[in-house]
C-alpha cells in the first residue's frame, strides 16, 4: 500500500452549483475507484474554489484480480455426431483455448460450454487517468463549460492535475492536461506552478502559499474572525447557507468590518440583508434585534491592505443600496395597484396574475366561510371582507420595482407597502406571509387569517395546474406542486382546522374545469408518507381506513406508529394479521349473544365490549391489541366454518367487530412487519 495524492486544479468554481453537488463528491470518487477494482482507505477530501483534493494514506498498488467467466452454446449445439461444431470452435478461439481444452458445465439445468480464468489486476499507475476521467465525468453541476478546442467539458476549465503515488509523479494526460507534481498557489503569492516532492511537502507548501486546504478549518477561521469583530454593541447574523458559500469561494478567508450610511436604514431590513447576501455575500450586523449600518465581508486576501478592501466593498454596497432606496421610494409613491397584474402572464392557459389573484380571492372567501366563527373571534365580524381585501392585494407587489430587483422578497414587500398604505394590520401580515411555508424548514403563517390567504395561494396552484394535467412525475416538478401540497398539509396541521381531503377539496375545486379531484386527492395523500419516519405500511394502513380529515388522519398515523414500534408488537401481530385475512372477503353482521355456544366466544365479546370506545387513539389501539389472548383462545377453541350458517356468520361478526374497530383508525391487513 502506498500514499496517493490527487489534486485537480480548476478555475474558480461557482459556489452554488458546487455546493449542491458537494455531498456527492466523496462517494463519486469512491465509485470511480470501485469501478476500477482499486482498494484504499477512506480518502481525505479537501476543496477550495480552485482545487479538489483527495489523499489516501494507504492505496493498493494494483487492481484486484477478477474472475472472467464465459458461457457458450449448449452441448447439443456444440457437439454433433461426436465432433465439435463451428460454435464450439469459435468459443475456443474467442477464449484462447484449444478444442481439447473445452469444458462443459451445467447451469440452470443446461449443459453448456464454460470457461473461467483469473484476470490479473492492472498496476494502479495504469488506471489513474481513467479513474480521474470517470470521476470528473460523473459530477453533475448543471451547466458546464468547454474550453480550448472544445474537446473537454466541465463546470470550469481544468488547469492542472497532480497524481502523486508513493511519492512519485504518475505521468499521464487527462482533460488535455499533463499531470505534474506541482500546484498553483493563492494568486496573492504568484501565478506559476509550485513544484513539490512528496505529499507532506504539498501540504506544507500549500499552507505557506496562502491556501487553507481544509474547508472545515476555513469555516472555523471565518467564525473565529467574525467573533473577534463582535462587541457588546454589535453581533453578526450567521446565515449557514451564506457561510458555506463564503467557505467555498475563499482559500485564505479574512473577515473585515465595513459600514454604510445610516440613511439607508429607512429601507426595510429584508431588502438590505438580501442585497448584501445575494449580491455581495456580506453578513448582516445587528444591535440586539435591530439591523445596524455595518456589515462583514470575507476577503480572499491575506491581511495586508484591509482598509482598501473595505473601502472598495463599501463603495459597491453604497451603489446597491442607492438603487434599493430609489425602488423603495418609487414603490411607496405608486402604492399597491393590482390592475397592473393584468399585463403579467401566469401561464398562457391560465391567464394573467390578475386572473390568478381573482381565483385565490374566491378560494379565500370560501375557506373563510368554512372557518368563519373562529376567524371572527380572531379578527372581527368583518373577517370575510378582510380576506377579500387581502387576497385582492396579495400579488400587487409583483409589479413593484423592488420585487423586480429582488424576486425573493415578493409578498414581504407587499406587506410593507400595505402597511404604508394604512391597510389593516391583519391584511398587511397576511400579504407578507402568503407564500409560507416555502421550504422544509420554513416558518409558518402566524395566524388563521394569514393561513387562509396562504392556503388559497397553494390550492389555486394545485387546482389550476392539475386541471391542465401538469401532474408531477418522477423527479420532475417544475411548478413545485409537491412543495405546495406539503404546505397545505402543514398549514392545516398547524391551525388544527377540519379539512377533508375528499369532500373539502371537491367543494373548493368547483369551477376548475378539467380537474380530476380524485387524482389530486391521491397526490396529496401520497405526500403524507414524507411526513413520517416510520414503516410506510403504517401510513398506508391509516389511509386505507378511509379517514380523510387531515388532522385525524395524522393523529391515527402517529398513534399507530408508536404502537408498532413497541418491542412486543412484531411478536404479537401475527394474531391480528390472521384475523384480517379471515375477514378479507367476509360480510360482517351484528353479534347475537344468543348464538354463542362456547365460552371463548363469550369471553372475546365481553372483552371487546369492555373497551372504552371514547379513549384517546393510542389508548384505544393498545386496548385493541391487548385483546390478543382472547382472540388466540377464540382461534384455538372455536371453529368458524361450521355447517350452521347462522352460527358461522355470528362467529365472523364476533371477530369482525374487532376488525371494524381497528378500521376506524387503520386497516390492519395493510400493515407489514
Amino acid at each position: 500500500m502506498k500514499e496517493l495524492l490527487v489534486e485537480i486544479g480548476v478555475e474558480e468554481l461557482p459556489a452554488i452549483p458546487f455546493l449542491k453537488e458537494l455531498a456527492n463528491i466523496p462517494k463519486k470518487w469512491q465509485d470511480a475507484l470501485d469501478a476500477h477494482s482499486l482498494e484504499a482507505d477512506e480518502a481525505s477530501f479537501y476543496y477550495t474554489p480552485r482545487r479538489l483534493v483527495f489523499f489516501h494514506k494507504a492505496f493498493s498498488q494494483k487492481a484486484k484480480d477478477s474472475l472472467e467467466v464465459a458461457i457458450g452454446a449448449p452441448y447439443h449445439v456444440a457437439v454433433k455426431d461426436g465432433e465439435y461444431t463451428n460454435a464450439a470452435i469459435g468459443f475456443a478461439k474467442k477464449n484462447g483455448l484449444s478444442v481439447d481444452e473445452l469444458k462443459f458445465k451445467e447451469i440452470d439445468g443446461k449443459n453448456v460450454l464454460y470457461n473461467e480464468k483469473v484476470v490479473v489486476g492492472k498496476p494502479s499507475e495504469e488506471l489513474f487517468c481513467s479513474v480521474i476521467s470517470h470521476f470528473l465525468s460523473s459530477l453533475s453541476f448543471g451547466k458546464s463549460m468547454r474550453w480550448g478546442s472544445g474537446e473537454f467539458e466541465f463546470i470550469r476549465p481544468i488547469r492542472s492535475i497532480v497524481c502523486l503515488f508513493g511519492g512519485k509523479n504518475v505521468d499521464f494526460s487527462c482533460y488535455g492536461v499533463n499531470s505534474k507534481a506541482a500546484f498553483y498557489p493563492h494568486r496573492y503569492y504568484g501565478y506559476d506552478l509550485v513544484p513539490f516532492g512528496s505529499a507532506s511537502e504539498y501540504f506544507e507548501l500549500t499552507q505557506k502559499m496562502g491556501i487553507v486546504l481544509d474547508q472545515s478549518r476555513r469555516k472555523a477561521m471565518v467564525l473565529e474572525q467574525i467573533k473577534a469583530l463582535e462587541s457588546a454593541e454589535i453581533s453578526v447574523q450567521i446565515d449557514e447557507g451564506l457561510l458555506d458559500e463564503v467557505v467555498a469561494i475563499t482559500e485564505l478567508p479574512n473577515a473585515l468590518l465595513g459600514s454604510f450610511e445610516e440613511e439607508f436604514l429607512e429601507i426595510p431590513s429584508e431588502v438590505i440583508i438580501t442585497s448584501m447576501k445575494e449580491n455581495q455575500r456580506y453578513f448582516a450586523v445587528f444591535n440586539g434585534d435591530k439591523l445596524t449600518n455595518k456589515f462583514v465581508v470575507v476577503s480572499n486576501m491575506p491581511k495586508s491592505d484591509d482598509e482598501t478592501i473595505v473601502l472598495g466593498n463599501e463603495k459597491v454596497l453604497r451603489a446597491r443600496l442607492s438603487d434599493a432606496a430609489f425602488f423603495w421610494r418609487q414603490d411607496l409613491e405608486n402604492g399597491l395597484n393590482p390592475e397592473g397584474l393584468k399585463n403579467v402572464t401566469y401561464l398562457k392557459e391560465l391567464g394573467s396574475m390578475y386572473d390568478k389573484q381573482l381565483r385565490e380571492a374566491k378560494l379565500a372567501v370560501a375557506l373563510g366561510e368554512l372557518y368563519k366563527s373562529r376567524l371572527e373571534r380572531e379578527v372581527g365580524s368583518d373577517a370575510i371582507e378582510l380576506l377579500r381585501r387581502a387576497a385582492g392585494l396579495a400579488k400587487a407587489d409583483l409589479i413593484s420595482g423592488m420585487v423586480y430587483e429582488f424576486t425573493e422578497l415578493q409578498g414581504i414587500m407587499g406587506g410593507y407597502y400595505a402597511k404604508a398604505a394604512n391597510e389593516r394590520a391583519e391584511v398587511a401580515l397576511a400579504i407578507s406571509e402568503q407564500y409560507l411555508p416555502n421550504g422544509e424548514d420554513s416558518s409558518m403563517p402566524s395566524t388563521l387569517f394569514s393561513s387562509i390567504i396562504a392556503l388559497s395561494n397553494k390550492l389555486d396552484s394545485l387546482f389550476s395546474l392539475f386541471s391542465l394535467g401538469r401532474v408531477p412525475s418522477g423527479t420532475k416538478d417544475p411548478y413545485a406542486l409537491r412543495r405546495a401540497a406539503n404546505g397545505v398539509l402543514k398549514i392545516i396541521l398547524k391551525e388544527g382546522i377540519e379539512f377533508d381531503i375528499s369532500q373539502t377539496l371537491a367543494g373548493l375545486a368547483k369551477g376548475y374545469d378539467g380537474l380530476d379531484v380524485k387524482t389530486l386527492e391521491e397526490f396529496i395523500l401520497g405526500r403524507i408518507y414524507t411526513f413520517f419516519d416510520t414503516n410506510a405500511s403504517v401510513v398506508k394502513a391509516c389511509i386505507a381506513s378511509g379517514e380523510r380529515d387531515v388532522v385525524r388522519l395524522f393523529d391515527s398515523i402517529s398513534a399507530l406508529s408508536d404502537v408498532v414500534q413497541n418491542d412486543s408488537f412484531k411478536e404479537n401481530f401475527s394474531t391480528f394479521k390472521r384475523l384480517a385475512n379471515i375477514l378479507k372477503e367476509a360480510k360482517i353482521g351484528q353479534v347475537d349473544v344468543s348464538l354463542f355456544e362456547l365460552e371463548a366466544e363469550r369471553e372475546l365479546n365481553n372483552a371487546f365490549n369492555a373497551l372504552d370506545k371514547s379513549a384517546p387513539l393510542r389508548e384505544r389501539l393498545e386496548a385493541l391489541f391487548a385483546l390478543k389472548p382472547a382472540i388466540d383462545k377464540f382461534f384455538d377453541d372455536v371453529m368458524i366454518n361450521v355447517d350452521d350458517e347462522r352460527v358461522r356468520a355470528n362467529r365472523i361478526a364476533n371477530i369482525g367487530q374487532i376488525y371494524n374497530a381497528f378500521l376506524s383508525i387503520a386497516d390492519i391487513k395493510e400493515i407489514s412487519i
